[in-house]
């Protein structure tokens, strides 16, 4: 995929509606499915080939369900999220944090400690985006890789602007834009929308392979 231009990034495309504290906002659990069925099925497909048996996966802005493959076996996934009680009540998380990104862009983890990261239907609620990217970038081991998923569904008020006033392609681009920031390389697009449903466009990146470029 093309790199969009590389200029700065207009800060008012990071603005929100509501810029009160996002604590507040995500108190209360939501245990609820933010895509529909048909849209689930169609991620934890392409999870299937994305995470090999035995990875370590971190879950980013996880919630209560994860979308990963029934016979996966993973080595560990550790979740990271707003509210505790939806971490809590996921069963595919080995261990999980609350922790706000937007406040705090570094993951509280060591370098090189996962093998996959993924984000699913929330890259749009990240006010300082490459910087979060930066910090999964050193926390994938040589080789890992990132997938982000998105759709249409979103909670307008706490959305950056640029989610809300974009049409998708440019908001796709946007996000390998972050990506390719970051210090990804092989960032690829991938639609598997299904007939009957929801959207799914999916962005991966894959972090540097220091034993191959040495």
């Amino acid at each position: 995929m093309s790199d969009p231009d590389s200029q700065d990034l207009p800060q008012a495309w990071f603005r929100r509606q509501d810029e009160s504290a996002d604590e507040a906002f995500y108190a209360s659990p939501r245990l609820v499915a933010h895509i529909d069925q048909s849209t689930i099925d169609a991620l934890t497909a392409f999870y299937t080939k994305f995470i090999p048996p035995g990875a370590d996966v971190l879950d980013l802005m996880s919630s209560w369900i994860s979308h990963l493959p029934e016979q996966l076996t993973p080595g560990r996934v550790a979740g990271l999220g707003m509210n505790a009680d939806e971490l809590a009540a996921n069963p595919r998380l080995d261990d999980w944090c609350v922790h706000n990104l937007n406040e705090t862009p570094a993951l509280p983890y060591p370098d090189q400690t996962f093998d996959r990261a993924l984000i699913a239907v929330s890259i749009q609620y990240l006010t300082q985006p490459v910087e979060v990217m930066k910090s999964i970038c050193a926390k994938l081991k040589p080789g890992g890789q990132i997938c982000i998923a998105m759709s249409h569904r979103l909670f307008p008020t706490k959305a950056i602007a640029a989610f809300t006033q974009m049409p998708p392609r440019e908001r796709i681009n946007l996000v390998a834009h972050y990506l390719q920031s970051a210090g990804f390389e092989k960032v690829e697009f991938f639609d598997r929308s299904p007939e009957r449903g929801d959207p799914l466009w999916l962005v991966t990146g894959v972090t540097t392979d220091e034993e191959l470029s040495a």
